[in-house]
């Protein structure tokens, strides 16, 4: 009897379960760690009753048979035979997402010219996208205090969302939040006029 094997895919922590149900093989569950599209580190959890693994390199592969003892085994998968036995699920998977940046005059919630054009191709691009949504998030360059460029983020990332739903995106497809100056593109020293570092951020996904 040939094995039967359920997939699901689960794009927050790009893994591939399997449930595996075999007549020469005890029921139990795989795990297979998938690569972020973006090449960033990702890493998940897998817990058994009586141990625990986490898979953080690439294909790395955890797998558990029901009453086991112990942590799952972990070893590292084969990608190609991973991406072949699994075709139809990785062609499923949405596109990765599309990011964009505006910038601000000094001390504004005003775009600068140019920003005006890229928020016009991220606009399509999230309307061309089938189910997309957008997070928008609002930084500062380092000068003035903390607590007042914690709110002119807020505001810049508010005045682009508004800028999407002026054009007709729905308002409860887009997030905007405010990280001040916290996560500086230029690294500079406090009291720095950097014009790369007033900035929003959008991800169309």
């Amino acid at each position: 009897m040939k094995s039967r094997t359920r997939y699901t895919l689960l794009p927050p922590l790009a893994v591939l379960a399997t449930a595996l149900l075999a007549a020469c093989s005890t029921p139990g569950t795989r795990v297979v760690l998938l690569p972020q599209a973006d090449g960033s580190p990702s890493a998940v959890v897998v817990r058994m009753k009586d141990g625990e693994e986490v898979l953080s390199r690439p294909y790395q592969r955890a797998t558990a048979a029901v009453g086991a003892s112990g942590a799952p085994a972990v070893d590292q998968a084969d990608p190609a035979k991973v991406q072949a036995q699994n075709k139809a699920l990785f062609d499923m998977r949405p596109p990765p997402p599309q990011r964009y940046t505006v910038y601000f005059q000094a001390g504004t919630t005003t775009l600068t010219a140019d920003s005006q054009r890229v928020m016009t191709e991220a606009l399509m691009a999230a309307q061309t996208r089938s189910g997309s949504d957008i997070v928008v998030t609002g930084h500062t360059d380092t000068m003035g205090a903390l607590e007042q460029n914690d709110g002119l983020s807020r505001r810049r990332a508010q005045e682009v969302a508004q800028l999407f739903v002026e054009r007709q995106f729905p308002a409860n497809r887009i997030e905007a939040v405010g990280r001040g100056e916290r996560e500086l593109a230029i690294s500079t020293a406090d009291e720095v006029d950097e014009p790369l570092n007033r900035r929003v951020t959008i991800e169309v996904r």
